[in-house]
């Protein structure tokens, strides 16, 4: 089985998943671990707004089969219409969640997510940069 190769996102989308991150980072200084993902969801979309970085929160896509509309699902932040950010509240990030992040990519031909798990005692531990490649 051929691995398919893994091709670096441009720098511009690169660039807001470093500023994401670091608004990530304000937010899990201020609240720290234990909280529910919603209170992280809304609390990363005020640091996002007071940076100017535009976002939507649950964004609905389509899910497709065989090129046929079989439903909808929903990524907990889209971000400047480029970057896909899923959020966790986890005691563990399990390889279901980086997998659940890969589909969402497909989904949307999107190249780079982030998925970021808050319940950690240091975020860096809680943050995984995926690409999907085209």
């Amino acid at each position: 089985m051929q691995r398919e190769l893994q091709v670096e996102p441009d720098k511009g989308i690169d660039e807001l998943a470093k500023v994401v991150i670091g608004a990530a980072i304000e937010v899990h200084r201020q609240l720290g671990p234990g909280y529910l993902e919603s209170l992280y969801e809304d609390a990363l979309g005020i640091e996002l707004l007071e940076r100017g970085i535009s976002f939507r929160c649950q964004y609905p896509f389509s899910v497709l089969y065989k090129n046929r509309p079989i439903g909808e699902g929903k990524i907990d932040m889209l971000v400047e219409n480029q970057l896909v950010v899923e959020l966790k509240a986890v005691e563990k990030l399990m390889p279901v969640h980086k997998a659940q992040v890969i589909s969402y990519l497909k989904a949307t031909k999107l190249h780079l997510g982030l998925l970021i798990n808050f319940n950690v005692s240091v975020l860096r531990e809680g943050v995984q940069r995926i690409i999907c490649s085209k």
